[in-house]
């Protein structure tokens, strides 16, 4: 029997999805989100609800009706006599050149001039403020010992002083920059507040994921060539990194990114810009290791996923194995009992992709989505590029506000003004509301993707601001964290915060060794705090993992898996701390041990180099011989080695000999070649590399 989704009968109502779907849950009707299913009892059930609450509100007497007229009649009247009575008591601090405020009540105040002005402004602007010509103030600026030209800024320690002089009372507002500099990691966050009354609902802003060749590309274009088809044609389709269709009268918003790396980075960067996930899963492959990594980043972006389940046209599609096997990564769909909603489809010939762009609108109704249209915008930074003649070009999606044309901006160290907005079709805009995308021009410099940018009064603020941010850079740059330092911080986080939470990114070299570290880390807690592994795989450690790692303040731990070079340059890069075992129970009680607050283990290895295995020969001595490069740091004869394959560690032990031709040598630098020998190991194979490694005893703290 077919049944109603929530949804479809919201519809036939002609109400909001939100409500059938709350209305539903409050008569006990086993339904997790809007697309989920009704039988014909529950939908009479609902129906029913309605109408006698329909009813109810009919029958209701009139005289009550009347009351509640009155009584809002009495509480309004006051409000509008208030403000007509108190006006003449408020002082309004005067922005522009405004006559003298009206006088009050005390006579004492009578004189008083009060003015409002903001740190760096000039001795010209000053003076028109005030109703004084610039040389006064130059004179007077002089007289106390500073020496401004009328352009010049005047010091925010000698505004006050020199409002006095000339009979004014200045506020003075700090530079808007305090607010915008982030102090931790992230390169460029402004943060803003709205009024909820401010609110209007938005669209959605939605990523897709999933494993390569699974269809994503096809689907993002199956989707834009839909939209195009559908709208206005003779426009000059080009790739801006994010587009926007409209359905149905309402929008959404793709971005259009290489896959969750380029998510997750974003997010590294504190740009959490994305409301809605799409993981999208071959019915013929089903999940994949890169599907697994897109689920678990999506996860860790703590957004709504939605499946879409692709390739439906092939005869070995599978979708029914997909959806079980998806339930080991604790995605359980609709169709099993979950709350995920799943939708199947083929890009290649667009059947489902309606139904999978209904479900986006629906989860986008229920997470309500929101943003304040009138304030000065502010959004974020998608991809950029310098183009020949048309300089710095930036792709910004806008999270709140709406930016204009003419509108000066700031994005990290970046300035500019909006010179011109293009669409995904090169179609000039005027103006972008909330979610838009956008190709922007006018940029003093190409901006860093990830940044946030946001509308300021003038350029000179814009200019002031990025200033103060290149500078905060450059400073950074000198006091670089550690991983040490980064991994202290954490701890003190762990010891001190109530619900504290240890994130984790667990490698290991095989599938039997991850469930059971899975198993043993789930049974590792204490009060109040709590460990996660918001991602584990089979395999060596990436620099995707080092990304996520990041995003998300977390530590990755390898069972016999390493870091690769691009891994360890990363982590480097971003002080992130890997920390590898070979021993079950060591790798868990380190995990305790942090979660409980405490720091240094009792053994520490240092990297010392690695080579890369270019040839393999026998020696009568010395059994298999490796031909090496060292690629990184030194080897050296009396370190521990380990071979690494893969990722996976396949042997630690001692070196048996190095030798540089015939003779034999105590270490090898970086960029020279060397044969190596390890003691009791045979199994040595081209593209294998070596690692030189020491372990040193510390006490505990």
């Amino acid at each position: 029997m077919a049944k109603t989704r929530v949804y479809e009968l919201a519809k036939e109502l002609g109400l909001e999805s939100k409500v059938v779907l709350a209305r539903a849950q409050e008569l006990g009707i086993e339904v997790k989100t809007a697309s989920s299913g009704l039988d014909e009892d529950g939908v009479a059930v609902v129906k029913l609800s309605f109408q006698e609450a329909a009813e109810s509100a009919a029958a209701e007497p009139a005289t009550a009706v009347e009351e509640a007229v009155v009584e809002e009649a009495a509480v309004e009247e006051p409000a509008v006599e208030e403000p007509v009575a108190e006006a003449p008591a408020e002082v309004e601090p005067a922005v522009e050149p405004e006559p003298e405020p009206e006088p009050v009540e005390d006579e004492e105040l009578e004189e008083d001039k009060i003015l409002e002005v903001t740190e760096g402004i000039t001795a010209h602007e000053f003076g028109r403020l005030i109703g004084e010509r610039t040389g006064e103030i130059v004179r007077e600026l002089m007289n106390m010992g500073q020496i401004v030209p009328g352009g010049g800024q005047i010091p925010v320690d000698a505004i006050e002083a020199l409002g006095a002089h000339f009979g004014w009372e200045v506020l003075v507002e700090l530079a808007p920059e305090e607010e915008v500099a982030d102090e931790g990691r992230q390169r460029s966050m402004v943060e803003y507040e709205d009024d909820p009354a401010s609110l209007e609902p938005r669209p959605p802003v939605v990523v897709i994921m999933g494993h390569v060749d699974h269809g994503k590309t096809q689907l993002l274009d199956t989707i834009r060539s839909a939209n195009v088809v559908a709208g206005e044609a003779g426009g000059i389709t080009q790739h801006i990194g994010a587009y926007q269709i409209e359905r149905n009268g309402s929008k959404i918003t793709f971005i259009d990114t290489p896959g969750h790396e380029a998510f997750t980075a974003l997010r590294a960067r504190g740009a959490d810009v994305t409301d809605i996930a799409i993981i999208v899963v071959a019915a013929n492959d089903g999940v994949m290791p890169q599907t697994v990594e897109a689920i678990n980043h999506a996860k860790a972006a703590e957004v709504p996923i939605i499946v879409a389940i692709n390739k439906m046209d092939l005869e070995a599609a599978d979708p029914v194995r997909v959806r079980a096997a998806l339930t080991q990564h604790e995605l359980v769909v609709e169709e099993l009992g979950g709350d995920i909603v799943s939708a199947e489809l083929s890009a290649l010939n667009g059947t489902g992709v309606d139904e999978l762009l209904e479900m986006i609108s629906i989860v986008a109704e229920v997470e309500e989505l929101t943003a304040n249209p009138k304030a000065a915008a502010v959004g974020t930074v998608i991809e950029s590029q310098l183009e020949v003649g048309r300089g710095a070009l930036a792709t910004v999606v806008v999270q709140r506000g709406t930016l204009k044309k003419g509108d000066a901006l700031v994005a990290g160290a970046v300035s500019g003004r909006v010179r011109a907005m293009f669409d995904e079709n090169g179609k000039q805009m005027s103006s972008a509301g909330p979610s838009t995308p956008v190709l922007l021009a006018g940029w003093s410099e190409v901006p860093a993707a990830g940044d946030m940018f946001q509308v300021v009064q003038n350029e000179r603020i814009a200019r002031k601001l990025a200033e103060a941010e290149a500078d905060r850079i450059r400073a950074a740059d000198f006091v670089v964290p550690t991983a040490t330092e980064r991994l202290g911080a954490l701890l003190e986080t762990l010891r001190t915060e109530d619900h504290a939470e240890l994130r984790l990114i667990v490698k290991a070299d095989a599938h039997g060794s991850l469930e059971a570290l899975r198993d043993a880390v789930g049974k590792i807690k204490r009060d109040d705090g709590k460990v996660t592994i918001i991602h584990a795989g089979v395999g060596g450690i990436t620099a995707n993992d080092v990304m996520l790692a990041e995003a998300s303040e977390g530590i990755i731990y390898g069972f016999n898996s390493r870091p690769d070079t691009s891994a360890r340059k990363a982590a480097k890069e971003r002080a992130i701390d890997i920390r590898t075992f070979s021993i079950i129970y060591e790798m868990l009680d380190d995990i305790e041990s942090l979660l409980i607050g405490e720091l240094a283990p009792d053994e520490v290895e240092s990297f010392l180099g690695v080579a890369d295995v270019r040839a393999t020969f026998r020696a009568p001595r010395f059994g298999m011989v490796a031909g090496c490069y060292v690629t990184e740091g030194e080897i050296n004869r009396n370190a521990t080695a380990r071979l690494v394959r893969d990722g996976v560690v396949v042997y630690e032990g001692r070196i048996a000999s190095l030798r540089r031709f015939k003779e034999d040598v105590q270490t090898v630098a970086q960029g020279f070649e060397c044969g190596i020998g390890l003691e009791n190991f045979r199994d040595i194979k081209e593209g294998d590399t070596i690692e030189s490694f020491e372990v040193r005893h510390v006490a505990r703290t």
